[in-house]
């Protein structure tokens, strides 16, 4: 039942974000869902399932981008692994863990894209406007990210079964 969950959680945000997104952008910015996704995967879950689920998810959206197949999945990857060490070290969480962490996430998850996509042969992408729109991303990225953790909360599922 696990699996329905995360694939019900792939293709809704997948939808979102290659349907409805791309006309509500903010100076050329949309928010990246799956990478929010990640970094609630990564929270709730830990580093290694973070990384896997931001793999696969960076490999589903890198299908809809004109960009290098695989520069979303291997971001995605780095970002999900790097929130889940960082979140196993936290003393305790607060309501405001959620945008904090996502728009941060989303700074780190856009430098690096950019620079794993320049280095996989994407040209102009070191400019002011790539810099503006990583920023205006990140801010989307922790606005969406109030609605975006409950329901990947609710895919991943209680990671400790004897808690129920």
């Amino acid at each position: 039942m696990r699996a329905v969950r995360w694939f019900l959680l792939i293709v809704t945000l997948v939808v979102l974000q290659t349907a409805l997104f791309p006309s509500l952008r903010v100076f050329g910015a949309a928010p990246d869902l799956l990478l929010v996704a990640t970094v609630a995967v990564a929270y709730h879950r830990g580093a290694e399932v973070g990384a896997a689920f931001g793999f696969v998810a960076g490999l589903v959206i890198d299908c809809f981008l004109a960009s290098p197949f695989g520069v979303s999945a291997l971001a995605f990857c780095l970002v999900g692994f790097g929130v889940g060490v960082f979140q196993s070290g936290m003393l305790r969480s607060s309501r405001f863990v959620a945008p904090v962490l996502a728009g941060v996430a989303g700074l780190l998850g856009g430098a690096l894209w950019v620079v794993i996509a320049a280095i996989a042969g994407q040209d102009d992408l070191f400019t002011g406007h790539t810099v503006v729109v990583v920023v205006i991303a990140a801010a989307y990225d922790a606005l969406l990210a109030i609605p975006v953790f409950p329901f990947a909360h609710w895919a991943v599922g209680d990671p400790d079964p004897a808690r129920r």
